[in-house]
């Protein structure tokens, strides 16, 4: 069950990111990644700085969305180099 949880929370994450980025669009698969990615490196980086967004599942998508702008910026970043 944690599995669905996941690619639901990564779905969600990777459009939300893909509507703020304003990218060119990655498809179902390809949010889903981005935001399961996106989650990987918020969970990563947030308890570095110290950040916190709590336990259920509204901080898990917020925090996975920030993570996927971070990712899909440096994405764009490296397209243009």
């Amino acid at each position: 069950m944690s599995i669905i949880i996941a690619i639901i929370i990564g779905l969600i994450a990777g459009w939300l990111a893909g509507q703020i980025v304003k990218g060119g669009g990655y498809g179902l698969i390809g949010d889903i990644v981005v935001g399961i990615v996106g989650s990987l490196i918020a969970s990563w980086l947030f308890p570095r700085l110290g950040i916190s967004l709590g336990g259920d599942i509204l901080g898990a998508i917020i925090s996975a969305t920030i993570g996927a702008i971070i990712l899909l910026v440096i994405l764009r970043l490296i397209k243009r180099a």
